[in-house]
C-alpha cells in the first residue's frame, strides 16, 4: 500500500478516481514498530551467537507479527478501498488486490 495516503486521500487508478480513508493506520504503524523491534532483537541475538533454536523461535514471532499486520491492512483495504472501487467501477483496483493476495500467499 505504499504511495497511498491514509486519511481521506483521493486516488486515481487508470482515470478512475475514488476517495477513501484507512481507519487502521495507527494500528498498522504500531504493529510495524513492534515487528521492527523484534527483528532488531533477532539480529542482536545472531550477532551475539545465541542458540539457533532461540533465534528461530524469535523469527517465528516476527513472521507472526508481520502476518498480523498484513491481515489488518487487507481487512481495511477490503472494507474501504475495495468497497469504494467497486462502487465506482474501478476494476484495476480489484486486479491489483488479486495480485497482492497472490504474493502474500507465496
Amino acid at each position: 500500500m505504499s504511495g497511498h495516503k491514509h486519511n481521506d486521500a483521493a486516488h486515481s487508478h487508470d482515470n478512475v478516481s475514488h476517495t477513501h480513508s484507512h481507519t487502521q493506520t495507527k494500528t498498522v504503524l504500531n504493529r510495524l514498530s513492534r515487528a521492527i523491534g523484534h527483528l532488531t532483537a533477532v539480529r542482536n541475538m545472531v550477532e551475539d551467537g545465541r542458540d539457533c533454536t532461540e533465534v528461530l523461535i524469535q523469527l517465528a514471532a516476527v513472521r507472526s507479527a508481520i502476518n498480523g499486520t498484513c491481515e489488518v491492512i487487507l481487512k481495511d483495504h477490503l472494507e474501504h478501498c475495495i468497497v469504494n472501487a467497486v462502487s465506482v467501477g474501478d476494476t484495476e483496483a480489484l486486479e491489483k488486490l488479486k495480485q497482492a493476495v497472490e504474493l502474500l500467499l507465496k
